[in-house]
């Protein structure tokens, strides 16, 4: 770190004291010692991420949860807790580019928003990836899932291509041609799953670089407001919304049942596109909940995840495969959330804000991690960690050397996986971003937002009104982040904002 950054940490010491006690708060974990690691023997990893789902929606995060999420909750009694676990972004896109590189997004091309269907690729070439870092260690790596980090599609001779604008023209591409510049790229030996989210057209499935079946018909689209909500666009002509869950479910056990087979340590990475809209439960998980859609597709979406976890214990690999589940953001007002809560379910568990916004509903996620053997069961810690975290966790799992160009912004965890209680320093502050592009920085107690109101892209581009354009909370007498302390505090505003123009300085924030 340069020294302009050495001082702003000294500056943040003396107006913010209490920001290492706050970074060192633990709660409860099973007695005796904590188990120790076999670095001979390099776990399996499967890493699932949800889509939208809420920090409430899970019952070992919300026992007043209405949705029945057991295998979830099971993954939380054999495995570790994090309660204080964020999202790099509050919208999906920034979020999965972080995961995968341990970068901010805003550090690339994308400055707001997400990517769409026909966005090209975010992830630079040549980038160390979660991928690329294990197949470099020997594993074998593969993708099942929503990918919306952007491909390089070919363009049909002659046609004007766009491959930037929201929701923009897509009848240039050639369905015929390679697709380029997605998960084969960024380091996965196979792929199987959709472009982007499953209510952006154009509706088709990708196996490695083509496409399985290309455009032949249309599907008409749902409004906005309705669970089944998606865009008009082209479609396979098989492709139906409501397999797209089930087909995830079935390739990701077929991935683990040939890789179980080997002597090769196997990398899954299974971006679900569910509980996001369309919301399509299906079979006998209609009706599950007494929350009709949304409570039935969250409740399809666990079961998915036991299905993946039965099939690692079928297998006879569930005891040396390292396992996290987490979110991609908060929950979704496209989900109907607000009509929720008359029915007693807070898909937010408790937090200000939703997906979209700066507040903790929109970045706090529910992030469950087994490894048996080395992660005690029915662990919990308060430590604050980000998603951009994994990649430097997993290279010291698997002992591989990072270039300095690589996990700018990506801080190992690992010591807490080893021992919930473990008090040493993790990150000096984490960042995260709205869909409008609008910046939070969190250090400890203090959390400043530099955004009117929630950060939304409407609200941004409005001025917010009258909301103040800076807000600072502090998360442990005020979770709810009720009471804006900016005019009361200006010299943690000031360290605050001068830490995060470091970060966007030096490009990097570890």
């Amino acid at each position: 770190m340069t020294s302009r950054v050495s001082f702003v940490r000294a500056a943040l010491v003396v107006v913010a004291v209490a920001v290492a006690a706050g970074g060192a708060r633990v709660a409860s974990q099973p007695t005796g010692p904590a188990p120790s690691t076999n670095s001979r023997t390099p776990p399996n990893v499967v890493v699932i991420l949800t889509d939208d789902q809420g920090y409430g929606d899970v019952g070992a995060y919300n026992p007043a949860s209405r949705i029945p999420t057991p295998h979830l909750d099971q993954l939380a009694r054999e495995g570790l807790r994090f309660t204080d676990a964020h999202t790099s972004s509050s919208v999906c896109t920034p979020t999965r580019y972080g995961l995968l590189t341990g970068r901010y997004s805003w550090r690339t091309r994308l400055k707001k928003g997400v990517l769409w269907g026909n966005g090209d690729s975010l992830i630079e070439p040549g980038r160390t990836t979660l991928a690329s870092l294990l197949r470099a260690r020997g594993y074998y790596t593969a993708a099942v899932g929503k990918w919306h980090l952007g491909m390089h599609w070919t363009a049909r001779p002659g046609a004007v291509v766009d491959r930037e604008t929201t929701q923009g023209p897509t009848d240039w591409i050639d369905y015929r041609g390679p697709v380029t510049g997605g998960p084969i790229a960024a380091g996965f030996d196979e792929y199987f799953g959709i472009p982007a989210s499953l209510d952006m057209r154009d509706y088709v499935y990708v196996e490695g670089e083509r496409v399985v079946e290309a455009p032949t018909s249309a599907l008409p689209g749902i409004p906005q407001g309705v669970p089944g909500f998606h865009r008009p666009g082209a479609a396979g002509p098989s492709f139906k919304p409501e397999e797209v869950l089930d087909r995830f479910t079935h390739r990701a056990v077929d991935v683990i049942e040939r890789r179980s087979r080997t002597n090769q340590p196997f990398f899954l990475y299974l971006p679900l596109a569910a509980p996001h809209t369309p919301m399509l439960p299906t079979g006998d998980f209609v009706g599950r909940t007494p929350l009709g859609p949304y409570g039935d597709f969250v409740a399809q979406t666990d079961a998915a995840i036991g299905t993946v976890l039965r099939a690692l214990a079928r297998a006879g690999v569930a005891d040396r495969t390292l396992v996290i589940v987490a979110s991609d953001n908060g929950p979704a007002p496209a989900g109907g959330i607000a009509d929720l809560l008359e029915q007693g379910h807070d898909a937010a568990g408790g937090w200000r804000g939703t997906k979209h916004t700066l507040y903790e509903g929109g970045t706090r996620v529910p992030f469950l991690v087994r490894w048996p053997g080395v992660v005690a069961p029915g662990g919990v810690t308060h430590r604050t960690i980000i998603t951009t975290d994994v990649l430097r966790t997993l290279a010291d799992i698997v002992a591989a050397p990072l270039p300095a160009d690589a996990g700018e912004d990506s801080v190992s965890f690992l010591p807490v996986l080893r021992n919930p209680r473990h008090d040493g320093p993790l990150h000096e502050a984490i960042v995260m971003q709205s869909d409008g592009g609008a910046y939070a920085i969190r250090q400890g107690r203090w959390k400043l937002l530099l955004a009117p109101g929630t950060g939304r892209s409407s609200e941004v581009a409005t001025g917010g009104a009258a909301v103040p354009a800076v807000q600072l909370y502090d998360l442990e007498a005020d979770p709810k982040e009720t009471t804006n302390l900016e005019a009361r505090h200006p010299d943690v505003v000031t360290s605050l904002q001068s830490l995060l123009a470091e970060y966007q300085r030096i490009g990097r924030s570890r």
